[in-house]
């Protein structure tokens, strides 16, 4: 059965990535949550000019367990009565494990929303190992209800992303934002509530300043 679900995951990372391939991964902060992560064993020549472009055209962004979404899950895991009994949403959900974790901590039901097919495929994938039900969305649109609670893990990499933070507003009750990247998230809208130290999983050498991370949560 696991075989069967690895297989497409290998595939889909395989477009990008020849010879790439995914394996069951425990997170050091939430032990209790694995992954079909990237293997960290992999090697790779210097990629050619079609596989550079292929890579930056879509890349694999669900194959990691990044530093915020690891972060944000762990804080979850440590605080379920932020998500307990509430309808949650997950965005950007990449691998899943927001999701997954907020699943685990007691969340009614939990949609995760990605753009990327494969990270949906990923994410149902890691949802099955995890042994939760998620629902998967594409977009804010597609939401089937207004969740109690937003989490977005790693999605303030761009400028342009930042409007985001209002529409969460405009879609949830509460929000809960995890990243490394921005400098200040909004805060007119959003209240710093912790920092932590987190390491992408497979570590690729990311600066130690993106191993750092700050956790906003909604102040309306």
């Amino acid at each position: 059965m696991l075989q069967t679900i690895q297989s497409p995951l290998d595939h889909a990372l395989q477009k990008v990535m020849p010879d790439a391939s995914v394996v069951q991964t425990s997170l050091p902060l939430s032990k209790q949550i694995r992954l079909w992560l990237l293997d960290p064993l992999f090697h790779h020549d210097p990629c050619s000019s079609e596989e550079s472009a292929a890579i930056m055209n879509n890349p694999p962004y669900w194959c990691f367990c990044w530093a915020s979404g690891q972060v944000l899950a762990n804080y979850i895991l440590e605080y379920p009565a932020l998500v307990a009994g509430k309808s949650v949403m997950d965005f950007g959900t990449g691998s899943g494990v927001v999701a997954i974790a907020c699943m685990l901590a007691g969340a009614k039901q939990v949609v995760a929303c990605d753009i990327d097919p494969d990270a949906r495929r990923a994410c149902s994938a890691n949802a099955v190992l995890n042994k939760v039900e998620l629902t998967l969305c594409a977009s804010l649109d597609e939401v089937p209800w207004q969740p109690d609670l937003l989490c977005a893990a790693d999605v303030l990499y761009d400028l342009e992303n930042y409007s985001l933070l209002t529409q969460f507003l405009e879609t949830a009750k509460q929000v809960i934002v995890a990243d490394s990247r921005a400098r200040t998230v909004a805060p007119d809208l959003y209240q710093q509530i912790e920092v932590r130290e987190a390491t992408t999983l497979p570590d690729y050498g990311e600066f130690d300043e993106f191993k750092r991370v700050k956790i906003y949560l909604s102040s309306g």
